[in-house]
């Protein structure tokens, strides 16, 4: 366990950006439970313990062995880029942490914030237009597969500074992709409907597929860089790539293809239609995002809210 441990890099600028990330949601996580209690759909505890496992992931992914390996090893490699994209990704959009790690910030920053998510805010505005579903589906295939060609992807693993770039690619384009299929604040572009969930996940398959198939079958070597590493574990420059192509073909799909099953087994239930909550606005996932407070009701009981004193009860929040 000790070598194992001390195989693992360290990296500060991996640990700060994260470790305050983390602070910020938790933080935002014990506010929401503190003032609303049990009675908040959002801050449950299944939310806190899918953010924590996409962290988990997510430092495994970038500071483990795997990325040391990722360097020898082409389908090291690509199991790191599905765990930060297909595992991690997901993992923390299903946490809702825009919302949640709203209450985790200082007042005066988080009123900062959530000035520019109002209902008439440039910024909003901005963000709606270019964040719009079609718009990072295709971001996400571009930055996907792009980095998969032969001359970016040895570039990234010859210079630290593009690899990092890279990494920081697979995950943001990855967060607004999931952000989309999960649903997850700040709510933008209104409710995704499931069947178009389906859709989008279904649509990113076909892609993959030709792209993991094209790299498994490949008589050449396609990834000329790892012909110029020492080779470990007894594996072929031809063999480390084909393992490589399936690992993208078949398990990569795969994830698309289980998020999408949920969701079919989400509309065949009759899950798919949210149903209008009875208790107040406030304890809605979507009216405690700041971007939500668009009238005054909202805005007078965001105030109430921030203030020191108890939560709102049903009967006050209905009399507001």
């Amino acid at each position: 366990m000790q070598a194992l441990f001390s195989q693992w890099e360290w990296r500060l600028i991996i640990l700060i950006p994260l470790g305050i990330l983390a602070v910020i949601y938790v933080t935002g996580w014990l506010t929401i439970r503190r003032r609303l209690g049990g009675r908040s759909r959002l801050a449950n505890y299944w939310r806190l313990a899918a953010y924590i496992g996409g962290m988990v992931v997510l430092m495994t992914s970038l500071m483990s062995p795997i990325d040391l390996l990722g360097g020898q090893l082409f389908f090291m490699h690509m199991i790191q880029h599905l765990l930060t994209m297909m595992v991690a990704a997901p993992l923390l959009a299903l946490s809702n942490p825009f919302p949640i790690g709203l209450w985790g910030l200082p007042t005066p920053l988080r009123r900062v914030v959530a000035s520019g998510f109002v209902h008439d805010s440039w910024f909003r505005r901005a963000l709606t237009y270019v964040t719009r579903p079609s718009i990072v589906w295709f971001l996400y295939l571009v930055i996907y597969l792009g980095w998969h060609d032969p001359e970016f992807y040895t570039l990234a693993l010859r210079r630290d500074g593009v690899h990092d770039f890279q990494h920081i690619t697979f995950f943001v384009g990855s967060m607004l992709y999931w952000w989309h299929v999960t649903g997850a604040g700040p709510r933008l572009h209104g409710q995704f409907p499931i069947w178009a969930r389906i859709v989008y996940l279904l649509a990113m398959i076909p892609p993959n597929m030709i792209a993991g198939i094209m790299i498994a079958l490949s008589p050449t070597v396609i990834y000329t860089y790892y012909e110029s590493v020492p080779r470990i574990w007894g594996y072929t420059v031809l063999q480390d790539q084909m393992a490589a192509g399936v690992i993208m073909w078949i398990p990569g799909s795969m994830m698309f293809l289980i998020a999408a099953l949920v969701f079919v087994s989400k509309l065949l239930s009759g899950d798919g239609q949210e149903a209008p909550s009875t208790s107040a606005a406030l304890y809605d996932d979507a009216t405690l995002i700041a971007p939500g407070l668009e009238n005054r009701v909202i805005q007078n009981r965001w105030r109430r809210l921030e203030r020191s004193g108890p939560p709102l009860s049903d009967s006050e929040s209905h009399q507001s």
